[in-house]
């Protein structure tokens, strides 16, 4: 009881503050909430990757990566399906539709079931990232925060932006990438009222990893060498080349996705995925889990792990064999991340799209010296490779840029960077214009971006802007049917429905304005003899920015809704369309 008082007390006393200051407070939390999470989540991963995969010497085969995956991936799909019982794939697809339909709202669960399904994931071998999890692990953190204080929406979003921000500041220790994720890939609207709560979140959630575990929570002090402007041409070359493998990597990725999604029979589908991952991890041990331990092993010169376990072990001393078994991982890395989220894996494509960039810059840069001496430093265009392809696939190229200088220790690699992101995005445009988190929400028209009118539309809903007041009359109905409805109706629009509300025309009041005075044809016309059908008309799940465009061609005032069988539902007025629309671009507009 005394508990309960004293909660009642905080609520009373935090309702005091101006929205503001609540979204301040609070952000705070989520920053420290949002980091501990992923602080337990990367912990769990490492401390049992390190246990399983040092059972065997580096020489040797370990036969153990035929199983780990089929143990990860079934314990994986056991949780989710027995005790979630939910959708958790696609962690940053999740949050962006929750922003664009839901206004923020994310299930309680996904507070703590992407942990608990990535660490199984994962940890036993599965070849995704645990950056979309954590992200979704930390929206939802703020989210239920947000609502639990009964914010408005535009605050609940806010929060929702500040967990992702907290989760991948922490992840990496990069505060300034943080922020910058949420602005480009959660397309937040950059103002000071979000961008505040965002720093807030960003440097509460670095300060918590720094305390707890210092800089080693990803990436060891990895700082990169000053570049030769005489090889700025060769970042260019690197730009393509990542720019052309991003397009590979979401064409095949898609159709993988495709093809299991089309297995109906969970147990097919768990069979098929494992079996072919379990496969390509036993031949090139470096897709096992999420790859990070690779990626610092070529940042600090140290190509020949990821030999390691692998029958190609002895490649690793043929400058010639070394390329190709490079180039084998860039061809089938792709196939390993579809397969464990095909199979019922739980994980995201920023840490492969990671893994690959480095792999894609390790390959160009051996290549370039193999064949013709130049020199080219390995580090540099491991790094500047993890951005091409990152910012391409993610269509977020200033969070790659930004990431990636943070990770190297400073921002000397500026300019290469940036070049190499420029043209690696310029190459995938013109085929993929959304990343492969927007894709299949830009298909479904549930992507928001920063334009407030699109957002505004994205907000509405057909159903909610049906009018349904209309007095309708029977197809039957005769003329002193109609005068009758026409005298005690404030509408000048007549719906011809049956008794199974199926829709036969509109009788408009204009039309029959002469005929209604005369009496002696009461009894002789029929309404349907005076009614039309529209040649425009609005489906019940019609998008709104369709909407708008037919009440703009068409010049109507009114149109009728019906779905696909004449069924009718009423009707939606331009006036109340608009007049919704103009008062959700004040809300997202306010400061």
């Amino acid at each position: 009881m005394e508990c309960k008082k004293y909660i009642n007390k905080v609520f009373d006393s935090f309702s005091k503050f101006s929205n503001r200051n609540k979204i301040f407070i609070l952000s705070i939390f989520v920053g420290i909430i949002s980091g501990l999470a992923a602080i337990v989540l990367k912990s769990a991963v490492h401390f049992t990757q390190s246990m399983l995969q040092n059972a065997f010497p580096e020489d040797t085969f370990n036969y153990l990566y035929l199983a780990f995956p089929v143990i990860g991936i079934t314990l994986t799909v056991l949780y989710v399906k027995f005790f979630v019982k939910d959708d958790l794939s696609h962690g940053v697809s999740k949050i962006l539709y929750a922003i664009a339909r839901q206004n923020g709202k994310l299930k309680a669960h996904h507070t703590y079931s992407s942990i608990v399904s990535s660490t199984l994931t994962v940890s036993f071998g599965g070849s995704v990232g645990l950056e979309a999890p954590i992200t979704l692990t930390g929206s939802a953190i703020g989210s239920q925060l947000g609502r639990l204080f009964r914010l408005n929406d535009k605050s609940v979003i806010t929060l929702v932006a500040c967990g992702s921000t907290a989760a991948v500041a922490a992840i990496f220790n990069a505060p300034v990438a943080g922020v910058v994720f949420a602005i480009e890939v959660l397309m937040l609207d950059l103002t000071t009222a979000s961008l505040v709560p965002l720093l807030i979140s960003a440097v509460t959630a670095t300060s918590t990893s720094y305390i707890i575990l210092g800089r080693g929570i990803m990436f060891n002090s990895t700082h990169a060498l000053n570049f030769e402007m005489d090889k700025l041409p060769f970042y260019i070359l690197l730009g393509i080349f990542t720019g052309l493998y991003s397009i590979y990597f979401m064409r095949v990725s898609g159709k993988i996705e495709c093809f299991f999604a089309k297995i109906k029979k969970t147990y097919l589908r768990i069979i098929l995925g494992v079996v072919l991952l379990s496969v390509l991890i036993f031949f090139f041990p470096s897709f096992y889990g999420e790859g990070y331990n690779s990626i610092m092993d070529i940042l600090q010169n140290k190509i020949h792990t990821l030999f390691i376990n692998s029958p190609f072990y002895f490649f690793q001393y043929n400058e010639w064999l070394l390329l190709v078994f490079l180039f084998l991982l860039l061809m089938l890395k792709t196939f390993a991340t579809a397969f464990t989220t095909g199979a019922g894996g739980i994980g995201g494509v920023f840490g492969p799209s990671l893994f690959l960039g480095s792999i894609a810059g390790c390959f160009i840069a051996t290549l370039l010296n193999t064949l013709f001496d130049l020199e080219i430093s390995v580090l540099n265009f491991t790094l500047a490779g993890m951005a091409g392809i990152m910012g391409s696939v993610m269509k977020a190229p200033l969070t790659a840029v930004f990431l990636i200088a943070e990770i190297s220790g400073g921002y000397q690699l500026i300019v290469p960077l940036i070049l190499t992101v420029i043209v690696s995005y310029a190459v995938i445009y013109p085929f993929e214009q959304f990343s492969v988190y927007t894709k299949s929400l830009a298909k479904e028209g549930n992507l928001i971006t920063h334009h407030k009118d699109k957002q505004a539309l994205s907000k509405l809903d057909v159903k909610d802007l049906i009018e349904d007041n209309f007095i309708t009359l029977s197809p039957d109905a005769r003329l002193r049917d109609l005068v009758q409805t026409i005298a005690h109706s404030t509408r000048n629009i007549f719906p011809l429905v049956d008794e199974n509300r199926k829709f036969y025309g509109i009788v408009i009041l204009d039309d029959v304005r002469k005929i209604i005075f005369e009496p002696d044809q009461y009894d002789t016309v029929m309404a349907k003899d005076l009614s039309f059908m529209p040649d425009i008309s609005i489906y019940p799940h019609e998008l709104i920015a369709d909407v708008a465009v037919k009440f703009k061609e068409s010049g109507l005032y009114n149109m009728v809704v019906l779905d696909r069988d004449n069924t009718y539902y009423g009707f939606v007025s331009r006036a109340n369309l608009f007049s919704k629309y103009r008062e959700i671009v004040e809300e997202i507009s306010e400061d």
